[in-house]
């Protein structure tokens, strides 16, 4: 049996000029830092490796030195095509000023083409990114005018629009695990995530090329527990034991059980988050999660969802997911994003991918750094700024509910919380509400063609997509319409119903989130006045989602007026109150239902003109549909 273990500098020099390199990692997770280090070390020294094609999905770095960061020195790269840009700046910096080709492609995308390098595949068939700035009508990724060799072909298929994406020619692979045995076999039982190493393995083995896995100990020669090793030695051609500061677990965790998911920690071990916009946008963001559904959390902003969520003791009503293949739990943040405690699952990035891009995902929530009228977002590319878009067009265009979260100006933005009020101290130096976003990283448009609900939430106002663009829906207490809001964006948008924001939003102390969501509250909003033989129905600012819902409606309807053995007047308040379209007919089928059996006369109010009128489409025929409570309940007088 070959040894397979090598120096660092040993497995660099296996690194050749002109080599298509591939590598392992999420933000700091599962990083061959000691690998890259003794690349770099050698082109500093000796001039080479030189002209390398780069091939990554998920951003690697630390937004300094670290990742591929070490990487950045001019000569070194010759070609980077990626996913998330933010973290490397060096390297994306050579990419802007023009000192490398380089390209922009959806991280999910990247990461499912490395299972069809390995299976031998000409590329993938994909409708992520149509309308982006990835499609080929709009620049196809391309991030300079040097970067002219095409990465992606619009096709048709059976009258359909589709993206091609061509499998990489790769030959090297530095990738990263745990443990190693003298054969090769590496486990991953220390490592947050598993990623894509397999598959970069498979792709790069398949292609004769070399596959070099960076550990953190050894052992014996087929000593490891077989269904441990993730990547097997017959895919593996050297392994380098790494130095402890070149192997932390996450860039900013040198090592946590925790992220191991081997133990699941006391409840509470990520704290709350204190009471400022992030907070607020978080609170207004987990308003949105569905019961039992399915949600990503995004980078950023919408990470605040997940601390919010555990807080209001949502997370076993929920299942958060990240997209580097983390299922449920709770997601982490900052430099240990893409790791989670408590979780169900972790799975490999490429399948996480096939399961968001088939629409698996109930709701995603991510950042919003630039929208404009037509409810286009912009991630990516802010002018000589590179982001990229990492999994964010996979996800945004497959979720079957949108929610974009970010504050409504950037750069200085602060505000003081008073009595329930939000007040804009000192206003932010950049806007992010434009006239045209500087790139489209999610199309407003095809998603309101396609009928995708998105939400656009900051901490002063929300806006919902329509087909028209962007609608003002809610206000925080205590702002201007016209100054803190309109006067600040580059355009006008559509001005609806205003509704105020959520008093709860912005008040210390859980929210009793469950409880609403959980419908936890429907004996005190389904009540019977006995002296009057009246039952009150208290809608008010509740939302209906599901068909699971609707049921729970006629359950304490039945638990109610089940027993009386006769009719009953009704008044249902309808303030405030959501239904879904989709469960439009469910809803209209259920009233009609306890009409029939338990309803006498029914009248019903709302302050909203748009709810009313929806109402009377839904509920057909529906008579007496009020603007008040007293108008209501004066007609019920006069019946008498």
């Amino acid at each position: 049996m070959r040894r397979k273990v090598v120096s660092a500098s040993d497995a660099a020099a296996l690194v050749k000029d002109g080599d298509t390199i591939t590598t392992s990692g999420f933000v700091g997770i599962g990083v061959p830092d000691e690998l890259l280090a003794a690349i770099e070390a050698r082109f500093l020294a000796h001039g080479t490796p030189r002209n390398l094609s780069l091939f990554f999905a998920a951003g690697q770095g630390d937004g300094k030195n670290r990742g591929l960061n070490r990487l950045g020195h001019d000569g070194l790269l010759k070609k980077v095509v990626g996913g998330h840009w933010g973290l490397i700046p060096k390297v994306a910096e050579l990419a802007v000023s023009g000192k490398i080709q380089g390209w922009n492609l959806p991280q999910g995308c990247i990461s499912q083409l490395y299972r069809d390098a390995a299976a031998g595949k000409p590329g993938m068939l994909s409708k992520v990114g149509l309308e982006t700035f990835v499609d080929p009508r709009n620049g196809g990724g391309a991030i300079n005018d040097m970067s002219t060799e095409p990465q992606i072909d619009l096709m048709q298929v059976d009258g359909e629009e589709y993206l091609f994406y061509p499998a990489p020619k790769l030959t090297v692979a530095l990738l990263r695990g745990t443990t190693a045995d003298e054969a090769g076999n590496v486990t991953m039982e220390r490592e947050a995530l598993v990623i894509d190493n397999l598959a970069q393995a498979m792709a790069v083995k398949n292609a004769g090329g070399v596959v070099i896995v960076q550990v953190e100990r050894l052992a014996r020669g087929r000593s490891l527990q077989a269904r441990d090793v993730q990547i097997p030695g017959i895919l593996v051609d050297a392994v380098v034991v790494a130095k402890p500061e070149n192997h932390m677990q996450t860039y900013k965790t040198d090592f946590s059980h925790a992220f191991t998911n081997r133990i699941r920690p006391p409840a509470g071990e990520i704290p709350a988050m204190p009471l400022g916009p992030r907070k607020i946008i978080a609170r207004r963001c987990a308003f949105e999660l569905p019961v039992n559904g399915v949600i990503n959390l995004g980078i950023g902003m919408p990470e605040g969802v997940a601390a919010v969520a555990a807080e209001e003791g949502m997370l076993n009503h929920v299942t958060l997911t990240a997209e580097p293949g983390v299922v449920g739990g709770q997601p982490a943040s900052g430099l240990d994003f893409g790791a989670a405690v408590d979780v169900d699952a972790v799975i490999p990035q490429n399948v996480q991918f096939d399961f968001y891009d088939g629409g698996g995902l109930d709701m995603a929530c991510l950042g919003l750094a630039q929208a404009d009228a037509l409810g286009n977002v912009n991630v990516s590319r802010f002018g000589p700024r590179l982001a990229g878009a990492g999994g964010f067009i996979n996800i945004s265009q497959n979720a079957k509910s949108l929610v974009f979260a970010g504050t409504f100006t950037a750069k200085g933005l602060q505000i003081r919380l008073t009595a329930g009020r939000l007040e804009v101290v000192n206003e932010g130096a950049s806007r992010k509400f434009l006239g045209d976003v500087e790139q489209v990283t999610f199309s407003g448009r095809r998603a309101a063609r396609l009928g995708q609900p998105v939400l656009y939430v900051t901490e002063r106002c929300v806006f919902k997509l329509s087909e028209e663009g962007l609608v003002l829906t809610e206000v925080a207490p205590g702002i201007d319409v016209d100054r803190d809001i309109l006067e600040r964006m580059g355009f006008r948008p559509i001005i609806g119903e205003l509704q105020e924001m959520d008093a709860r939003l912005f008040a210390e102390g859980p929210m009793d989130l469950r409880r609403e969501l959980l419908h936890l509250d429907l004996p005190e909003r389904i009540a019977l006045d006995p002296s009057h033989d009246r039952l009150f129905i208290n809608f008010e600012k509740m939302r209906i989602r599901t068909r699971t819902e609707v049921e729970q409606v006629r359950d304490q309807v039945e638990r109610v007026c089940g027993p009386l053995g006769e009719r009953v007047d009704v008044i249902v308040n309808y303030d405030g109150f959501h239904l879904d379209d989709d469960i439009a007919n469910d809803y209209a089928e259920m009233v009609a239902d306890l009409e029939s059996r338990f309803y006498s006369t029914v009248t019903r109010y709302s302050g909203s003109a748009f709810m009313r009128l929806k109402l009377g489409e839904t509920l057909k025929g529906a008579a007496h549909i009020y603007e008040t409570r007293e108008s209501a309940q004066a007609f019920l007088d006069s019946q008498e």
